[in-house]
């Protein structure tokens, strides 16, 4: 909000016009106020229709619970190896520091332009000068050879009587918000990625092993058919079939390793890291599953997650941007004042024949200007439009986010019951048939195959728990962080100009 400039000390002003002066400032702060809520679009996001909850969950453990997010959700896995990678990413990550950055320019903008419109200008001009001029041709001297010294103070101050410069600083002050929220939602993005990079990490690592020994079991009961056949006790088809299945088991395991290489370096460049520098997999035992999982009713998440909350602030910032561009079709009042000194001598320029100074005022109606301030107006009452549609799209977007997230963790759980209920069964049977090959009461390439079958159910019982592990994650993400309770923080949210003004 503009205030009364202070009194320029270069020169009195005569108490009439100080009376006229104080009168103006008033009509304008009153106009300007007016103006807030006369010119341009609804400031308040569009109503969205809540749905009464995400999804019908079913068999969820662990159990969903309705209650607010963990701003640092990721301590929730137990695992200070987790913890400090994660640290070690937030404080090191290049996009990171980046998005930090452009925000910091941001405020400078936002401080800059604030400054600019809410306090006058003084400029100082000094210009000493030495001139050739033509004479009069009436006059035996035909040119003039001068010096000229002239020194001044400059102020001028327009006044804002239909708020065009305050709604442009409250929109470019919401602009700033949005991207305040875009940074949070970068961290919170960065910090999901390294734990989703670590979770897929440590599960290549386990699933890479149990290939590797899945292989070698294949190898050796290739062999032994082989062997067999040679004996006349295995049949040609069975022997090239154990050679087809050993042969394809072993070529998804450089695909595996590849995909393992890839995550990796994936995780050192968001970790700040060199790719050659990534950090050895974690057990995937040391992360363990939170004992519950928070989970907002869909009106509370509209004041939670980063990315609903940018678009709301886009929304009120695109519609002050079309106030302004409204406004601007208005009378403005500029106010100049000058005070100096000059002359074409040094003598002249320090005697009191030297004083300059001025005093003037332009109102200034815009009458023509080629349609551009029209389709200005238009134009941002189109972005405005623009806005309110991807505010819609956003909140929906969350929604199904979140409900998609819950359906996935649903059926891991089902999955992960079944695939943990198969590697227990292969286990045993792989336990069954050890001990009675011991004893004499089974082949050894019986041995074999259900040491194969209870490696493929591990391989499954890994991924399983893998995803189960990522999805959570994916769901302590889209919570977003906790409603702030602090009052300034509200206050900064309704009124970003108050707050950030220098």
């Amino acid at each position: 909000m503009k205030t009364r400039p202070p009194v320029m000390k270069a020169y009195a002003i005569p108490t009439k016009v100080r009376v006229t002066a104080r009168g103006a400032l008033a009509c304008a702060v009153a106009l300007a106020l007016t103006a807030c809520s006369a010119f341009g679009p609804s400031r308040n996001p569009p109503a969205m229709t809540m749905p009464a909850s995400y999804n019908a969950v079913s068999t969820m453990n662990p159990p969903m619970v309705e209650a607010p997010p963990v701003p640092e959700w990721w301590t929730l896995y137990r695992s200070d190896a987790l913890d400090a990678l994660v640290k070690e990413g937030l404080a090191n990550s290049p996009s990171l520091a980046a998005a930090q950055s452009t925000l910091k320019a941001a405020h400078e903008q936002l401080r800059g332009q604030i400054g600019q419109n809410v306090f006058p200008t003084v400029d100082v001009d000094v210009s000493p000068t030495r001139q050739r001029a033509l004479g009069i041709p009436i006059l035996p001297q035909e040119t003039f050879l001068e010096n000229v010294f002239t020194a001044q103070v400059e102020a001028k101050y327009t006044f804002d009587f239909f708020g065009a410069s305050l709604l442009a600083d409250r929109a470019l002050g919401r602009q700033v918000l949005s991207q305040a929220y875009q940074l949070q939602a970068t961290r919170r993005a960065l910090a999901a990625n390294i734990v989703l990079a670590t979770i897929d990490s440590a599960s290549l690592a386990e699933q890479i092993a149990a290939t590797t020994q899945l292989v070698a079991l294949g190898e050796q009961r290739a062999a032994q058919l082989k062997a067999r056949y040679q004996q006349g006790s295995a049949s040609h088809d069975d022997m090239l079939a154990a050679e087809e299945d050993a042969a394809n088991t072993a070529a998804t395991l450089p695909a595996l390793r590849a995909q393992a290489e890839s995550v990796m370096h994936a995780q050192a460049v968001l970790l700040g890291r060199n790719p050659d520098q990534a950090p050895q997999p974690l057990a995937l035992d040391s992360l363990h599953m939170p004992d519950q999982v928070p989970v907002t009713v869909p009106s509370e998440l509209l004041h939670q997650r980063p990315d609903i909350l940018a678009a709301e602030a886009a929304v009120r910032a695109s519609a002050d941007e079309a106030g302004a561009a409204a406004a601007a079709l208005y009378p403005s009042l500029t106010l100049a004042a000058s005070y100096g000194r000059g002359g074409f001598d040094w003598s002249t320029f320090t005697s009191p024949a030297g004083a300059i100074w001025s005093v003037g005022a332009t109102l200034t109606q815009p009458l023509f200007h080629g349609g551009a301030l029209a389709a200005r107006k238009r134009q941002y009452q189109a972005s405005y439009e623009a806005s309110v549609a991807l505010y819609k799209q956003t909140v929906l977007a969350a929604f199904q986010n979140v409900a998609d997230t819950l359906v996935s963790l649903d059926e891991d759980a089902n999955t992960l019951t079944q695939t943990a209920r198969a590697a227990s069964s292969a286990r045993y049977v792989d336990a069954d048939t050890q001990a009675r090959y011991r004893l004499g009461a089974m082949p050894f390439y019986a041995t074999l195959t259900a040491g194969q079958q209870y490696q493929t159910a591990a391989v499954q019982y890994v991924r399983a728990r893998a995803a189960r592990l990522a999805d959570t994650a994916n769901l302590l993400d889209a919570m977003g962080d906790p409603v702030p309770s602090s009052a300034k923080h509200a206050q900064a949210a309704q009124h970003p100009q108050a707050s950030m003004s220098p």
